[in-house]
């Protein structure tokens, strides 16, 4: 069993896509999604993965991946994901030697940008980006899960003129 261990913030402007280094477009559905778990399919170019999650609120979660072949993906999207899919593009940003990921999201969630970093521990010390916004980690409407049942759109107004 993996633990992930991630924080993850709002972004405020674009200030963050002079430093992308790369990105790739990610399209995911949801096979199985209740208040334990969560398994999905994700698709990004020619590779694709299965992936299981605790549903834990916070910042360290079991997490479970599984690459799978894409054309078995793809009829897993197509036949048994629930809709809407969440769709993005993930960006790659370095920043103080740490690698973050800029999700803009598109489709229902259109308007939502997401950094996410990956840490070691969950008290690992970080530098924050001058772009990065409200932590929202313990949000569970940020979860990707939470966003393909409930859309950004949805409560976006709450934020006000972040993000």
């Amino acid at each position: 069993m993996a633990i992930e261990i991630e924080r993850k913030f709002l972004v405020n402007g674009d200030a963050w896509r002079a430093g992308v280094a790369g990105r790739m477009q990610l399209r995911q559905g949801y096979l199985a999604n209740n208040e334990r778990v969560s398994v999905r399919v994700r698709v990004a170019g020619r590779s694709a993965w299965l992936s299981v999650k605790s549903m834990v609120p916070g910042r360290s979660r079991a997490e479970f991946e599984y690459p799978v072949p894409r054309e078995d993906a793809d009829a897993m999207l197509d036949a048994l994901c629930a809709r809407p899919f969440v769709e993005k593009w993930r960006h790659l940003v370095p920043f103080a030697g740490r690698r973050w990921e800029v999700d803009e999201f598109l489709g229902d969630n259109a308007g939502l940008v997401l950094a996410e970093l990956e840490i070691e521990s969950e008290d690992a010390p970080f530098e924050r980006p001058p772009w990065l916004g409200p932590e929202v980690t313990e949000d569970v409407r940020f979860y990707n899960f939470s966003l393909a049942t409930r859309p950004w759109q949805t409560f976006r107004g709450e934020f006000g003129d972040v993000a």
